[in-house]
């Protein structure tokens, strides 16, 4: 068996390894909010979660992964194509210990990031500085700051507006069937625009920008008048009090909550298969091109890694992220999910790197905070804030040991 079969072998190993480890921490972007407002439980959320990650993994994740590097390193400045599979395996491996060991404590961490610090460690051992593209480093850096903020910032005005104009409005039930469809429309706008500008299949269809908005205003119009139907028939019969708007808003956190698993699914399984991919590209056609076609098999097999990590370990960071910074109800909640998902699908549009791990810590601390510092427990947030500041060091070191090991064994 020669070196690349061996290395092949190894890293598909590694890639359901990080496959698992993003299910089990990054479901909690997914789900924790749902899980803290009591919207959903651990097993309703587990379950679902689970099944549409390997859902949107297979049938909407992306078929070309994003550049095998992420733009940290220039691999054509490597020219052993045996370091280059041996690197990709120590990122892998590296990238999936530092989640694992993460979510086993509790605390959720950028798997992007992981990868990312550990292709900076191999990059720098088997290249040096000048392999390093350090302006995307700058920009991971920032985004560290960026979208905790923004979707901080977002939650925030959301809830505030939910607050202000529904929960303690004189006439709430007149004001809930006005805004409450107006927020199920600005949610579907967000889908739909994710599903059209951000999704390989929405890409696919090849639609003009001014056509795929029309489609989206004419969808979202629709929305907003069957919402108003809905709410409508969702208060005749009880009696109406502050419990039964936070039932309307229990419903939307649900069908947003669905959309974040499929989403996680659809763009983080290329964390997992993206590395596997090049390593199969340099061990099929001896070379690696900037952009790799992953085989269908992957994509199931990181499907499949990413639903068992959420159904085995996703309860645990999903306590911490839904449970111990603030106290969470149903407008909460929803208010949370929107926040965070505008921040990456905006930032996606920019091409900024964040991270959905940032956006959707960032969006439950503004929540908390519109009922004022002392809603939030400071002190996890902190903890959190440290795992993030060492994600990328700790990945990146890992990394360095792992591909050391590996040159000195197999080379």
């Amino acid at each position: 068996m020669d070196i690349a079969t061996i290395v092949l072998v190894l890293a598909i190993g590694g890639g359901l390894l990080m496959a698992f480890s993003i299910g089990a921490n990054d479901a909690a972007n997914a789900m924790a909010s749902s899980v803290g407002s009591k919207a959903l439980t651990v097993r309703q959320a587990v379950l679902i979660a689970g099944v549409l990650a390997f859902l949107g993994s297979v049938f909407l994740g992306a078929n070309v992964a994003a550049t095998i590097s992420r733009g940290i390193i220039n691999p054509e400045q490597i020219d052993d194509n045996n370091v280059l599979m041996l690197g990709m395996l120590a990122s892998l491996l590296s990238a999936g210990l530092w989640v694992f060991l993460a979510t086993i404590t509790g605390f959720p961490v950028s798997t992007t990031h992981s990868i990312v610090g550990s292709i900076l460690g191999f990059g720098l051992v088997a290249g040096g500085p000048e392999v390093v593209q350090w302006g995307t480093m700058v920009g991971i850096v920032l985004s560290w700051i960026i979208s905790p903020f923004f979707g901080a910032v977002l939650a925030f005005l959301v809830f505030t507006h939910i607050r202000r104009n529904v929960l303690t409005a004189q006439d709430f039930v007149r004001n809930a069937k006005l805004w409450a469809p107006f927020w199920m429309a600005m949610t579907a706008t967000l889908v739909l625009l994710s599903f059209f500008f951000k999704m390989p299949l929405g890409k696919s269809l090849g639609w003009s920008f001014s056509g795929s908005l029309g489609v989206i205003a004419l969808i979202a119009g629709l929305i907003w008048c069957l919402g108003y139907w809905f709410v409508g028939k969702l208060f005749e019969g009880v009696e109406v009090g502050p419990d039964s708007v936070e039932a309307v808003f229990r419903r939307m956190e649900v069908g947003t909550a669905c959309y974040l698993a499929l989403s996680l699914g659809a763009n983080d399984v290329a964390n997992a298969v993206g590395p596997v991919a090049a390593i199969w590209m340099i061990a099929t056609t001896g070379a690696l091109a900037p952009r790799a076609e992953v085989p269908i098999m992957l994509l199931i097999g990181g499907g499949l890694g990413i639903a068992v990590g959420i159904m085995v370990l996703g309860r645990k960071v999903m306590a911490t992220v839904g449970e111990r910074i603030t106290l969470l109800t149903n407008s909460r909640s929803f208010s949370v999910e929107f926040g965070a998902a505008t921040t990456v699908l905006a930032a996606s549009s920019l091409g900024m790197p964040v991270s959905t791990t940032h956006a959707t810590v960032g969006s439950v601390v503004g929540v908390g905070l519109a009922r004022g510092f002392a809603a939030v427990d400071f002190r996890v947030i902190g903890k959190i804030v440290v795992y993030w500041v060492l994600t990328v060091p700790i990945a990146a070191f890992t990394s360095i040991v792992i591909f050391q090991l590996l040159r000195w064994t197999v080379l």
